[in-house]
């Protein structure tokens, strides 16, 4: 044994630090997962015993303009949240300086994320508040009338989109900033001497140093869209009139809430909110993988 030890030390070593990471790994993660698969063909309070009734669960989906509402604010979500990509990109340019008190800057820039997402939520509560919410205050300076964003059926998502993508665009601008501490001087000397200057600079010379930067935001950000949660109980608990719901949402109100308790049901939410983000996800390393052979 300890001949074959001493032989295969190299290969085995990090096999066995990596091991108690990867255990965790498959306790944590992998085997919730096809547990919540599992418990979505069951109908199940989560106290007595599991009734199985098979694709029922998804069929009743079919049908439920709940679930819709909250596809629908998922979708809303995934797409506005990517804004975070650009601008924290844009922001971290604008702070890639050696100027006097640019630390001070990043410090500030980067702020919003440290907090948390109940804070953010409880400031964009008070931001939006009708009566004396600064928002307003602004609105009506200008000679409008207040807006009760929370209140309003066809603005809550947006409003609630916008407190998130704050915290959001604070962290692709470190991701980015960075990606461009690594970003090699020698071809962006070159591509000066090729005459590229400011908007070809960046989109042939810097951004295809920055994909590592910007593969992860992409996925951090299309992770954090789909299991939006916080912001949304902070702020409105899926009102008004459950306009705006996500599926994270609608899941622990299933599970959870005096209307829910049913497991079964939230389970199978979960389940379509992972084949969401898995689907989304692998198109993403497919595209990733596809330029990395072309290029």
């Amino acid at each position: 044994m300890y001949s074959y030890w001493k032989k295969n030390q190299l290969k085995l070593s990090p096999w066995l630090f990596l091991a108690p990471g990867i255990f965790a790994f498959l306790l944590y993660v992998i085997f919730p997962i096809f547990q919540s698969i599992s418990l979505s063909f069951y109908q199940w309070d989560g106290l007595g015993l599991k009734t199985y009734i098979g694709l029922s669960n998804y069929a009743e989906l079919l049908d439920d303009h709940a679930f819709y509402t909250s596809l629908k604010n998922n979708v809303i979500w995934l797409v506005l949240c990517l804004l975070a990509i650009p601008a924290g990109l844009f922001a971290a340019l604008f702070l890639n300086q050696t100027v006097r008190g640019i630390r001070i800057y990043k410090s500030l820039f980067f702020f919003p994320f440290v907090l948390s997402q109940v804070v953010v939520g409880l400031v964009f509560s008070w931001f939006y508040d009708p009566s004396n919410g600064l928002l307003n205050v602004v609105l009506e300076a200008l000679g409008f009338n207040p807006v009760a964003i929370l209140a309003d059926e066809d603005y809550v998502t947006y409003g609630i989109i916008a407190a998130g993508l704050w915290p959001q665009t604070a962290y692709c601008m470190i991701l980015y900033l960075t990606g461009l501490n690594s970003v090699d001087p020698e071809q962006i000397e070159a591509g000066r001497i090729d005459n590229a200057r400011g908007w070809r600079m960046l989109w042939y010379v810097i951004l295809p140093q920055l994909k590592p930067a910007t593969f992860i935001a992409i996925v951090v950000t299309v992770v954090g869209a789909l299991r939006s949660f916080d912001l949304i109980s902070i702020m409105t608990r899926g009102g008004p009139w459950g306009s705006s719901r996500v599926l994270a949402y609608y899941m622990y109100e299933k599970a959870f809430s005096e209307y829910g308790y049913r497991m079964g049901y939230a389970a199978a939410i979960a389940v379509i909110l992972l084949a969401i983000m898995m689907i989304y996800i692998a198109v993403i390393l497919y595209r990733i993988y596809r330029d990395e052979r072309s290029g």
